[in-house]
């Protein structure tokens, strides 16, 4: 069939020319959201593919995320859009064939192939004889734990490379983290000035072609005037580091009551808990039709100096009876009931006395899981009602801070004193990130 000519400098934008003509081996691209970095890189693997095709021969190229759920909404709706830029045609009959367990797609003609696999399963990754590949592309290379987990699966393709290429082209993409002492932005400046890597930066103010919208120009502005060291971090891909306070403030924006041009679409809770020892929070969070949150209720008790101590058979009760309150007073369902996960006592009690379960949150590196709260804070859509019962958050948030003896490392640490409601809120916002629009 005749394909529609694709004309590349309409596709990628010209700041992206060293990238598109690299003759090294080792190519990283690192830049803020919505530089396009991911999508030049799918137009290249297409592209790098496409004259072993049209030569009747095989070429296969290796897809790689930290974790496999990731796969199907990132990086492999991006190679089936790469490729039909191309005229490629991927359907049942098509040119090319997609296959989801295992994650494939497959050039009929040629059994050329897109492989996507996950770090998480490594011994997987690692027995796979593959054979014939040309290139290889770590997305959202960040989310590794180290350099080391690229050497071991690096080696393993290298051996399987394709006899007609000199060498197997490795690519990385990623959003630079926040703290300049991540282990990825350390590796990265210590590649610096080695011959076999290019190292590219990028951001949305190199978009020449029109693909950040004006809707796009408007929000990053928003976060621009809200937050400027997270909008440098975001948008730019600036590590302009951790700061002593967790959070700006400012950020937080009180209510004295509940907006009457903004109804209430669903509650989600949150809870962290602590027992004999520290402790028991629960927030209840609404979830607005303009996409605000709002904080509604704030339960907290604390066993500090007391002789008789809650047990949690009484913690279920008082929780229960705390949600059903909150439910009646603002009559609207409530959906997700989040718990850390290293909760099991009251989880199972609230099961067993109520039949009630508590979803246990997936938690993460906490700078990872506090980055996500300030994408919600520095997007203005924070709120809390200005009672009593929420004084805690607000108070426990305004002392919450850095270890200074943990700051430059690569894993820093919170001071854990008085921190109860601010992990209840990392916990809200990481197991809702898709329903707060955090996550795409």
């Amino acid at each position: 069939m005749n394909r529609p000519t694709i004309d590349i400098q309409k596709e990628v934008n010209s700041h992206f020319k060293s990238v598109w003509l690299s003759k090294k081996p080792y190519n990283i691209l690192k830049g803020g959201r919505n530089s396009f970095k991911s999508s030049v890189i799918a137009l290249k693997l297409a592209y790098m593919m496409l004259p072993f095709i049209n030569e009747g021969k095989k070429a296969n190229v290796v897809v790689i995320r930290k974790v496999g759920n990731t796969i199907r909404d990132s990086v492999f709706n991006k190679i089936q859009w790469s490729l039909r830029k191309f005229g490629f045609t991927i359907a049942k009959n098509g040119d090319f064939k997609e296959t989801v367990s295992p994650f494939k797609i497959v050039h009929r003609a040629t059994g050329s192939t897109f492989y996507f696999y996950g770090q998480d399963d490594f011994q997987k990754l690692k027995s796979n004889d593959i054979g014939n590949i040309i290139a290889v592309w770590y997305e959202e290379a960040a989310e590794f734990d180290d350099s080391e987990e690229f050497d071991q699966t690096n080696v393993t393709f290298m051996r399987q490379k394709h006899p007609l290429v000199p060498f197997v082209k490795f690519f990385w993409s990623y959003n630079p983290p926040r703290n300049p002492y991540s282990w990825i932005n350390e590796w990265v400046e210590n590649l610096k000035g080695d011959p076999n890597y290019l190292i590219h930066s990028s951001s949305y103010l190199n978009d020449k072609l029109g693909f950040v919208t004006e809707q796009m120009l408007q929000d990053i502005e928003r976060i621009k005037n809200n937050d400027y060291d997270y909008y440098r971090y975001l948008y730019l891909g600036e590590p302009v580091g951790l700061g002593t306070n967790v959070y700006n403030m400012s950020l937080f924006h009180p209510l004295k009551e509940l907006p009457d041009d903004d109804d209430i679409l669903l509650i989600d809770t949150a809870t962290d808990t602590g027992h004999q020892v520290s402790a028991t929070t629960h927030g209840a969070f609404a979830l607005t039709k303009k996409q605000r949150v709002i904080l509604l209720d704030t339960y907290y008790y604390s066993p500090d100096n007391k002789a008789n101590k809650k047990a949690p058979s009484d913690l279920s009760k008082e929780f229960y009876e705390w949600m059903n309150k909150v439910r009646e007073t603002y009559k609207k369902p409530i959906d997700v009931l989040t718990i850390d996960s290293a909760e099991g006592a009251l989880r199972n009690q609230v099961f067993k006395d109520y039949g009630i379960r508590l979803h246990p949150i997936a938690k993460k590196k906490k700078v990872d899981m506090i980055d996500n709260v300030h994408d919600l804070l520095a997007q203005g859509r924070f709120y809390y009602l200005d009672t009593p019962n929420n004084k805690i958050f607000i108070e426990e948030h305004k002392k919450y801070q850095w270890d200074t003896d943990t700051r430059n490392t690569d894993d820093p640490k919170v001071i854990k004193e008085d921190d109860h409601t601010c992990d209840m809120f990392q916990y809200y916002v990481n197991d809702n990130l898709r329903k707060l629009r955090l996550k795409f």
